[in-house]
């Protein structure tokens, strides 16, 4: 059935009750825009804030932004860009859009306006509902994609001019909407993921994929109705929205948090009571950091109805689950494995039960098959190092307009997924290395070729490499190996004075001056660089903690 029907029980059943909640701490909030987009958010939202709707309210939202957007002649199989941060409208936009048979797009709010452009028009976005802290990056490209599009703006203030204002849209439509009749294979969604070029790719799913992200979630971790999510990544991101999904299914409660500092989670999740949190291993390592300086006391909080804390996004360190589970000993543990093109996380999954299996990635997820196979597509032997496939209702159509890309991808139902990985004795399969060059740090992905490119640019630089080295904090940083011109001369400071012009996740953590190896077909030996460096900056990290 398609998912929007599952909202609509919840209704039935549970529309008093508190559907979502969103916190904004304040001013930490918004420390990721720039100070151009700074200077255009509204007072009020920097201010902090706790707003909320009921499961009944959440549904008349979703219902007036279907009824705006099929009055502006929105139908099945158009597209809707959604570009805005966490926030209350997020989730009512994103169900508006399905109840009309139209495709769901959610883009990364770290995207530059050039990949903004880019991805409306790869995934043939009709209209883009974006937030105030776009207007800038938006108003950049307005004359490129306004043609044939509607901009909605969503948020506080006056509307820009070269767009339409969500809230007076939507503010005389009717609370009341007939969903288009919908099927498991109508078309849903289209997110976004790159190759190893670092190209966008947009990745098509149907409503028997979120449905599969529904069932698989809610089956790993046992949710119920009591259970209450505190959801801290972007909504954007798949594993963010189909773990709620888990809650989503069982009409519990979902809680918005707009900030990552380590005393506004633990204030969301004694305040709001949350029993289930999803972190990435940087914001796990802030609170352990904060519990031993002592500038966090656990007495301070109403921590005891906590009961499971889930990591995903990224490779989580043995030593983190160890201190985690020392100031918090009842909690269960769980970390899942998963792309975009299998529906976020969930195809591969450790178990709670399996505590023991810490570093291991885990077993085929509830409704899912896995096989790790060599260069032939074989099977290889258990112990043997192979590329993970998977297979299940959750795994993509396709790469939306990408015809070779898919081939590659998808073979006789089955995804490839570009990681290498290895299955013990007992059949829990451990990630190894992988095939794509993109770093993971800090549970988002950077594209190396991007950060080559523009390095390339500087007059001094004759060769680059961009690699992933081990973070204790991030999980991987990214270092950028530099071959200066000969007779040439370049500091650490003069390249991060240049890299200053990159977006803040994508500058080079650490610079290496030294000779870039390419293979004879001039392929640079990036496995070598990792041999090299990986382990040496790892010890480096470690004595220094």
């Amino acid at each position: 059935m398609p998912i929007t029907k599952i909202l609509e029980e919840n209704k039935r059943l549970y529309g008093g009750e508190v559907a979502l909640v969103e916190i904004n701490p304040g001013r930490e909030a918004i420390r990721h825009v720039t100070w151009k987009e700074y200077e255009l958010i509204q007072p009020e939202s920097i201010a902090p804030y706790r707003r909320e709707i009921t499961w009944s309210v959440f549904v008349e939202k979703a219902n007036r932004v279907a009824n705006m957007l099929t009055s502006r002649g929105v139908a099945k199989g158009d597209k809707v860009g959604i570009l805005l941060m966490n926030c209350l409208e997020w989730l009512p936009v994103y169900f508006g859009v399905l109840k009309t048979g139209a495709l769901a797009v959610p883009l990364n709010f770290r995207y530059t306006a050039d990949e903004i452009k880019y991805c409306v028009d790869l995934a043939e976005v009709d209209v883009l509902i974006f937030g105030p802290e776009f207007i800038g990056r938006v108003e950049e490209i307005a004359d490129d994609i306004n043609r044939g599009r509607l901009l909605i703006y969503c948020g506080t203030g006056s509307s820009p001019t070269f767009s339409e204002d969500y809230h007076e849209l939507t503010a005389d439509c009717s609370s009341k909407f007939t969903d288009v009749e919908l099927t498991d294979d109508d078309l849903a969604a289209i997110y976004f993921s790159s190759g190893t070029t670092g190209f966008p790719k947009a990745i098509l799913h149907n409503h028997r994929s979120l449905m599969h992200a529904c069932y698989t979630e809610q089956a790993h971790h046992g949710q119920t109705h009591d259970d209450v999510f505190l959801c801290i990544p972007p909504l954007y991101h798949t594993g963010a929205k189909m773990h709620w999904f888990g809650s989503f299914l069982v009409g519990g409660k979902g809680v918005l948090l707009k900030g990552t500092e380590p005393k506004s989670v633990l204030d969301a999740v004694s305040s709001e009571q949350c029993t289930i949190v999803w972190l990435l291993v940087p914001w796990a390592q802030d609170v352990l950091s904060a519990l031993d300086r002592g500038d966090l006391k656990i007495a301070d909080y109403q921590l005891d109805q906590w009961r499971m804390m889930h990591i995903g996004a990224q490779p989580v360190p043995r030593s983190l689950v160890a201190r985690w589970l020392k100031y918090f000993p009842e909690h269960a543990y769980d970390t899942n494995y998963g792309l975009s093109e299998s529906i976020g996380p969930g195809c591969v999954h450790l178990g709670v039960e399996n505590i023991e299996k810490v570093g291991a990635i885990g077993i085929a997820g509830y409704g899912w098959q896995t096989k790790i196979v060599g260069e032939d597509g074989a099977v290889v032997a258990q112990g043997s190092v192979g590329e993970l496939c998977v297979k299940g209702d959750g795994v993509m159509l396709e790469y939306y307009r990408d015809p070779e890309a898919t081939a590659v991808a998808l073979r006789d139902g089955w995804l490839f997924t570009g990681d290498m990985a290895m299955q013990d004795e007992d059949g829990f399969i451990f990630l190894v290395d992988r095939k794509k060059d993109v770093i993971i740090s800090g549970g988002e992905n950077i594209y190396p070729v991007q950060i080559e490119e523009f390095l390339h640019t500087h007059p001094d630089i004759k060769d680059v490499a961009v690699i992933g080295i081990p973070d204790e904090r991030l999980g991987e940083a990214s270092a950028a190996i530099i071959q200066v011109e000969e007779g040439h001369v370049l500091t650490e400071e003069q390249v991060m004075t240049f890299a200053s012009e990159l977006p803040r996740y994508k500058r080079p953590r650490k610079i290496i001056f030294a000779n870039v190896p390419r293979n004879a077909t001039g392929k640079i030996e990036k496995p070598k660089l990792r041999q090299m460096y990986g382990a040496e900056y790892l010890v480096e990290s470690q004595n220094l903690s």
